[in-house]
């Protein structure tokens, strides 16, 4: 009878560790090694904390063995952790000092306090194994859509549960206007899965331009199949949205597959995200192609980009104007995002003002600077020339080649600027040293003699008042020191480091002479 009684209490205790396995989702040996940390930390209080006792559950059999470990030494000075050689060779003869024996100890009743606290380092064990799995489980499913039912709502936030594991949807992740209940059902975007001291968190997201991206994969199957590539995706949530699309295959109409027979396949997208209108754009690997498709549905008469900036100008017909940028920037905004390009816009009428108040600029000044007609000075403006620098240094038959021009005047006309860069140089040169810029600066890459000028009219006068600049401080917003020269970010911060590179090499300088010491 007393053995029927252990038997049922050790297979209770398997069944006890499975069925919490099951609900829990976790290992069963997580669960029985917690158990065993809980007997072992009881029986710690049972016989003293200063024992090291150790605590074995059979997962065969269910079977609980304590054990208290003994270290075998020559002189004993704890009896609880230590055991004399000659004591130890009566119970293992072939026991040796620094070896650690087994003392077996009887089983042990639990009373309350000792079952409380074994209760608590289970389930504090259970639960850190639960964070675990839910961690390891999604954080590898960033990037998917999940469906899941709100359990809780709070300040705007949702607190969604997904059946494994609790996540969140801040307000602004959220669509505008959109309200949950409690209850009801939610799809959402998974952005970020982080571990936390209170578990891991789940962050969900109905806003993020993936979630529409992943909406496409789910009811266009070419998607999904990747024959048919989602570029760049841009969403103002709940108003508008545009998305841009690629075939691999030349047969199939990427727009067409995206929209779907009558719009039912865009109609489900659109639904699932509250009326969001979607634009979807063909994408073009020609960046002027690609920007006056993200522009419909307005149309485009002229572009005009400037690469290493990334900025474009669109000139579109003036009653193309409000359609282009659209209500409050809207539309226009949301292709700039959906190219990555700054896109300026200009109606026909704005651009051609500009453009004969820019002719008029470049012909005076050339008229001015190189002392010729008014018809020469035009001619140039008219070719594309903006600088008398180009007019210097251009070859000579591109010169000669202009409507009106020969070689006479192409070689005259080059002398003239020559002539007046040197002039030009010299004056600035002058001035250069009556602000005192030192000549160190002027050995910099990238430097002119103008720049010189604007740099010591901006009290950078030392090579170390340059080097002490950011290239924001340089080159960048109205304050800029150079923002009045075209120099571009890279050149900026070739000039600043150049001007830094001494104090590089006095460090080493000064790393060597330390070598060098004599040890006292």
């Amino acid at each position: 009878m007393k053995m029927a009684a252990v038997s049922a209490n050790r297979l209770e205790l398997l069944q006890i560790a499975d069925a919490v396995a099951r609900e829990k989702s976790i290992d069963k040996f997580v669960v029985l090694e917690a158990m065993q940390e809980a007997i072992q930390k009881a029986a710690r209080s049972r016989y003293g904390s200063e024992n090291d006792i150790r605590a074995e559950i059979d997962p065969k059999s269910g079977e609980l063995r304590l054990s208290r470990l003994l270290e075998v030494v020559e002189l004993v000075e704890n009896d609880a952790t230590q055991i004399g050689l000659d004591d130890a060779l009566v119970r293992n003869p072939a026991a040796q000092v620094g070896d650690f024996l087994e003392e077996s100890l009887p089983p042990l009743e639990f009373g309350r306090i000792a079952a409380q606290t074994a209760k608590q380092v289970i389930v504090q064990k259970v639960r850190d194994a639960e964070r675990d799995r839910q961690y390891e489980e999604f954080k590898d499913r960033i990037g998917e859509i999940v469906n899941g039912i709100v359990k809780r709502v709070e300040y705007g936030n949702v607190v969604v549960d997904l059946g494994r594991a609790e996540a969140i949807m801040r307000r602004d992740e959220s669509l505008p206007r959109e309200t949950f209940h409690n209850g009801d059902r939610c799809r959402a975007y998974v952005y970020d899965v982080r571990r936390e001291a209170r578990g891991p968190q789940i962050f969900l997201s109905r806003t993020h331009p993936q979630f529409m991206a992943k909406l496409f994969a789910q009811e266009v199957p070419e998607v999904y199949d990747g024959i048919i590539e989602i570029k760049s995706v841009a969403r103002d949530p709940s108003s508008r949205a545009k998305i841009a699309v690629v075939s691999r295959d030349s047969s199939i109409d990427p727009v067409g597959a995206c929209v779907g027979m009558r719009g039912s396949r865009v109609q489900a997208v659109v639904g699932e995200l509250q009326g969001e209108k979607i634009d979807i754009i063909q994408w073009s690997p020609d960046p002027a192609t690609f920007i006056v498709n993200a522009l419909a549905p307005a149309e485009v008469a002229k572009v005009v980009l400037d690469e290493e900036s990334k900025r474009i100008e669109v000139v579109v017909p003036d009653d193309q104007l409000s359609l282009a940028i659209g209500r409050r920037g809207q539309n226009v905004r949301l292709a700039s995002q959906l190219t990555g390009w700054d896109i300026d816009i200009l109606t026909e009428a704005e651009e051609s003002t500009r453009r004969q108040e820019e002719f008029r600029n470049k012909s005076e000044m050339f008229a001015r600077e190189l002392d010729v007609e008014e018809t020469i000075a035009q001619l140039l403006a008219a070719e594309g020339f903006a600088s008398i620098e180009e007019v210097a240094y251009v070859a000579e038959d591109e010169l000669s080649g202009i409507q009106g021009f020969d070689e006479e005047i192409a070689s005259a006309l080059q002398e003239r600027a020559r002539e007046k860069i040197a002039e030009r140089d010299a004056r600035y040169e002058e001035e250069r040293k009556q602000l005192g810029v030192e000549d160190a600066i002027a050995a910099l890459p990238h430097v002119t003699p103008a720049i010189l000028v604007a740099l010591g009219k901006a009290g950078v006068k030392l090579l170390d008042d340059l080097a002490d600049l950011s290239t924001d401080e340089l080159t960048n917003g109205k304050d800029g020191v150079l923002k009045d020269f075209d120099l571009g970010d890279e050149a900026a911060t070739e000039l600043v480091m150049a001007a830094r590179a001494h104090w590089f090499a006095d460090e080493e300088e000064g790393d060597d002479d330390t070598s060098s010491a004599p040890i006292e």
